[in-house]
């Protein structure tokens, strides 16, 4: 599942909305419809939940006429195809509604506030709470250009220890491949590891090492989460964390100087 940024989401939720028009175009049941269904669903459900009403609300358009139909024409199906489209356009009216209504929840609120997924409280809410102190704290604390990956990890768990997240520190050790294999950080109860890594000598060697750690961790952990404070290296933010959170339960964080 993609880990949404506030911007992100909202820009997702903007595209949605400004695609409205060109699917009553498309008509009901075409392709580009179906298509808009299916990734409306699944960003509602990423950024509000299973549980929300948003979700829930959407999830139940059936795009048709639901309930009894009396006619008086001849061509019957011709009739019923237009009592289905009036409920096509009415519903994707609604769904406007509905979008823009999540929108601005979400203005006035943070991110990790608006979620509500079956298993929200209290691990979820927990993970969330870590995966927001990287993105939204932890640049604050570093005044000055850091040399070594540990004054970026001491400042790391500055954090947890100020917002009472139990952890450990370089455990456990992990054999894997004939080498050993240590995360800066784990958290026993969300099976979470956490890796920490300074970008100051490119991206590839990054990469290559990223990608062997999740292959180690991934023997003892469900979650993981590589925080990269990055000196400049990193071109394309986009492009370096997708082709590693293609791997499941992978979070990327990239911390700009």
């Amino acid at each position: 599942m993609k880990n949404w940024t506030k911007e992100e989401a909202l820009k997702a939720i903007d595209s949605l909305i400004d695609e409205i028009p060109s699917i009553q175009q498309s008509g009901r049941k075409s392709a580009e419809h179906m298509r808009w269904v299916a990734n409306a669903q699944r960003i509602i459900q990423e950024i509000f939940g299973e549980n929300s009403r948003y979700f829930q609300t959407f999830r139940h358009f059936s795009w048709r006429h639901n309930g009894q139909m009396v006619f008086q024409a001849w061509d019957i199906e011709g009739a019923i195809e237009y009592r289905h489209n009036e409920a096509f356009i009415s519903q994707l009216e609604q769904s406007k509604g509905l979008l823009l209504a999540a929108k601005d929840q979400l203005e006035q609120s943070e991110i990790s506030e608006v979620y509500e997924g079956q298993n929200t409280a209290p691990e979820a809410s927990d993970l969330i709470q870590i995966i927001n102190l990287g993105e939204k704290k932890l640049r604050k604390l570093i005044r000055e250009t850091p040399k070594t990956e540990k004054e970026v990890q001491d400042k790391y768990e500055d954090l947890l220890i100020a917002n009472d997240i139990k952890y450990s520190r370089e455990f456990p050790i992990i054999e894997y491949s004939s080498k050993k294999y240590i995360p800066d950080f784990s958290i026993e109860k969300l099976s979470l590891a956490i890796e920490i890594k300074l970008c100051k000598n490119g991206e590839k060697p990054l990469i290559a090492q990223i990608n062997d750690d999740i292959l180690a961790y991934r023997t003892q952990f469900k979650n993981l989460i590589f925080l990269i404070y990055d000196l400049g290296q990193i071109r394309d933010v986009d492009f370096f964390k997708d082709s590693l959170e293609q791997n499941e339960d992978t979070i990327v964080q990239i911390i700009k100087e």
